[in-house]
């Protein structure tokens, strides 16, 4: 294997000529770049002819070295010229020069701050279209599913519904457990100035059966479950997985959406009901460490607690369900193509499924309050 090689002399019209011989490749092209250079650097204003005929093998780090010999010579305005380049050497330079000159397209100009929001209004219609057109094919599909329930994957239901119901208990538990604890301290530091402390009891219990329990366990599954049934649904999207169901006449809705829909509906009242069942165990660990007994607490709680509370917190866990499920589904129905896509739609998903049930927490709020509940 001959070794690459470069060497300096004088052309008939007195130009500064450089020759290359041997193989020019990955390997060798640094050591001749460098040495390229000092014989240059000898005569920075000289013409240049560059003398490739005796060079054996030439790859892409070679013509690099041939380019940027070019582009030094044209910024300084001298002549450059290359001889003996075989057809294929001169096909291999002609393909790298073809693709350097390419002109990159003129960045679009800034948007002022009108066209944004016109833009992001825009958006917003069209997803709520979107949103709208998904809800009442959902209903459809629930319809369907209930007049003729043989027709639903109900394997794949229960498979949802492990991995959406049993597999949160943990997290559920735990993360509403220190929150009854926290109230529960938080109510005794402010009931402390009046001497009721006894009252602390009713404060957790009324707010995590009417309020904390249903909207932590929503506010959790959106963010385990409802992101899962995004990148799930996503990753078919990506795959045109989709695209093969229907073209087999299988609606996407009731295959892979109603399961999922089902599948949460049944697990996160369930859930609601261990959430507030551990919230209360948090804030009863903290009023018996303020000196007060055991059957007090049951006491306070039972008298506080009526029957439209704990059904009023499982009417919220049930819609949440339903908001959790379908969020998911519809933001995986709407993934794009590229390697960013399922995780665009899964962060759409879970900030999407948030705001909506903070904003349904707040009707049933103000709906409660007129309806005396």
């Amino acid at each position: 294997m001959s070794i690459a090689t470069a060497t300096r002399g004088r052309t008939q019209g007195g130009a500064l000529s450089v020759s290359l011989e041997g193989r020019l490749d990955v390997r060798t092209t640094g050591r001749v770049w460098r040495e390229t250079e000092e014989l240059i650097d000898k005569e920075p204003l000289a013409p240049l002819v560059l003398d490739v005929s005796k060079l054996k093998y030439l790859d892409g780090a070679g013509v690099a070295l041939l380019m940027h010999l070019q582009l030094r010579q044209e910024r300084a305005g001298l002549h450059f010229d290359i001889v003996g380049l075989t057809l294929e050497h001169a096909r291999l330079f002609e393909l790298y020069e073809s693709g350097a000159k390419k002109e990159l397209p003129p960045e679009p100009p800034p948007r002022s701050g009108v066209e944004q929001i016109g833009r992001y209004g825009v958006a917003f219609l069209a997803d709520l279209a979107e949103m709208t057109r998904f809800v009442g094919e959902l209903a459809s599909a629930l319809a369907n599913a209930i007049r003729h329930p043989r027709t639903v994957r109900w394997r794949e239901t229960l498979r949802a519904a492990e991995s959406c119901g049993a597999d949160a208990v943990p997290i559920v538990a735990l993360i509403v457990f220190l929150i009854g604890a926290i109230l529960a301290y938080q109510g005794a530091i402010a009931l402390q100035k009046f001497g009721a402390e006894i009252f602390v009891a009713d404060l957790v219990a009324l707010s995590l059966v009417r309020e904390i329990g249903p909207l932590m366990t929503a506010i959790v599954l959106t963010g385990r479950s409802g992101s899962a049934f995004a990148a799930e649904i996503g990753t078919m999207k990506v795959r045109e997985e989709i695209d093969a169901l229907s073209t087999m006449g299988l609606s996407p809705t009731r295959f892979l959406v109603i399961p999922r829909v089902l599948a949460a509906v049944w697990t996160t009242p369930l859930l609601v009901v261990l959430a507030n069942f551990c919230g209360l165990i948090g804030g009863a660990v903290v009023y018996l460490s303020l000196g007060f007994s055991m059957t007090s607490y049951v006491n306070q709680v039972s008298s506080t607690i009526d029957l439209s509370d704990f059904l009023g917190g499982l009417f919220k866990a049930f819609c949440f369900g339903i908001v959790v499920a379908a969020i998911g589904c519809i933001r995986g129905l709407q993934t794009g193509s590229g390697a960013s896509a399922v995780g665009i739609s899964t962060t759409r998903a879970v900030v999407t499924g948030i705001t909506l049930i903070v904003i349904g927490d707040g009707i049933f709020s103000v709906a409660f309050y007129y309806l005396g509940i």
